[in-house]
């Protein structure tokens, strides 16, 4: 309540138009911030746009609210750097790539600089605490020449169980990280008297996806819908997001690609007459396979 008290206090004026506390709407996030910060940085977007003299010329929601038509979960960090120029990231940061295309859209060339992939004497990116994965690196790379790759040089150091080899870290082979996934979903068919009539299977309407965020957003990139739980940071798990296709054949050749392999399942099931007057029954399913990486 007192931000409220705060912000009626500075009233634009003929020179600056814009209040003092701003509310942004960036993809569906709602940001509250003060104009000086979004003019920190001269040259930027956000400079461009809030030191105008057209406040009418910018986009607006339904609430009144400045609009960004970018990634709302992204855009925190970009504020983040706005504040004070400094970049800080959560450890094993999984989209730094798309947050340096969000950097080079607002227009900040340091920011770019610092989230562009940096290589240590060794050609290692293991060294950089906030790097991207590498497959992050390239999003064209073929998943099968990196497992074979990651393969070979399992084998070169004398295979996993030997001591040239050492122990495999918690980020695996090849930069990649070990993990649960869990795939589920719900079934239901319908069955005739006696089981003489073929039964009617319906289709999935939703396969469910649980786990680690990075891990799920690793395996199935776009087809992967988090609009249920969009603010999840990177390293916590979840279990409300879910694919936008329903086989699971597809979700199962996603999950095979990036190297994980079904660990166990399980199934639960009921009955009910469908009608009063017949004996058709539906039967109704939840079933659950884990996967699990090394």
């Amino acid at each position: 309540m007192a931000l409220a008290d705060n912000a009626g206090c500075a009233k634009p004026s003929e020179d600056n138009p814009f209040p003092d506390i701003i509310e942004l709407n960036v993809g569906g996030q709602v940001y509250i911030t003060r104009h000086p910060t979004l003019v920190s940085v001269p040259g930027s977007l956000l400079w461009e746009m809030f030191t105008q003299k057209n406040v009418r010329s910018l986009a607006r929601d339904s609430k009144g609210r400045f609009f960004v038509d970018r990634d709302g979960f992204l855009f925190r960090y970009i504020l983040d750097y706005m504040r004070d120029q400094q970049l800080v990231l959560p450890e094993h940061f999984p989209e730094r790539s798309r947050l340096q295309r969000e950097a080079e859209y607002f227009m900040l060339p340091e920011l770019v600089k610092m989230l562009a992939p940096k290589l240590s004497k060794q050609n290692s990116l293991g060294d950089d605490p906030c790097q991207s994965d590498p497959e992050e690196l390239s999003p064209g790379a073929d998943p099968a020449r990196a497992l074979s790759s990651a393969g070979a040089a399992l084998a070169g150091a004398g295979g996993p169980g030997s001591a040239a080899a050492g122990p495999v870290g918690a980020t695996g082979t090849e930069g990649r990280r070990a993990g649960f996934i869990t795939i589920g979903y719900r079934g239901s068919y319908t069955l005739g008297r006696d089981s003489q009539t073929d039964a009617k299977f319906r289709r999935v309407a939703r396969i469910m996806v649980c786990g680690k965020t990075s891990l799920a957003k690793e395996v199935f990139g776009d087809t992967l819908n988090d609009s249920r739980d969009p603010d999840r940071p990177p390293e916590r798990y979840t279990s409300r997001y879910y694919l936008k296709f329903t086989f699971l054949e597809q979700a199962f050749d996603k999950l095979a690609d990036a190297g994980f392999h079904m660990v166990a399942c399980n199934s639960t099931g009921t009955c009910a007459f469908a009608h009063d007057q017949t004996d058709d029954r539906i039967w109704t399913s939840y079933t659950e396979y884990v996967f699990y990486r090394e």
